[in-house]
């Protein structure tokens, strides 16, 4: 039902989205199934997140305002990390990965999905 996004941008490590594969603007255009489907879809990553990056709190963003695409933000806080008590911003830019460090993330979560 969905695809895992992986951002290059890693201040927060192992930030991703989950994305409906289907194309649809809001979870209200999914079927009961598909809905099902998809919170679960994001349950198990958020479950590979808490396993192998071992976040103090995992934060869950749904915003549609500019992509019209359903998916949600998987966004690893860290009680002495980056942003931690605040809202996490979409674009800090403050930790770009190498295509090595990008790669071996991917491969990390791959593993487990």
């Amino acid at each position: 039902m969905s695809k895992v996004i992986l951002f290059k941008e890693q201040s927060h490590r192992g930030r991703c989205i989950v994305a409906c594969k289907r194309h649809v603007d809001d979870i209200t255009d999914l079927s009961k199934e598909e809905r099902l489907q998809f919170i679960e879809d994001v349950n198990h990553v958020a479950e590979i997140l808490h396993l192998l990056f071992k976040p103090d709190k995992l934060n869950f963003g749904a915003y549609g305002d500019t992509m019209h695409h359903l998916h949600v933000h998987l966004v690893p806080k860290y009680k002495d990390g980056f942003e931690w008590g605040g809202v996490f911003q979409m674009k800090p830019h403050a930790l770009e990965l190498d295509e090595a460090g990008y790669d071996e993330l991917i491969r990390m979560i791959r593993e487990k999905l």
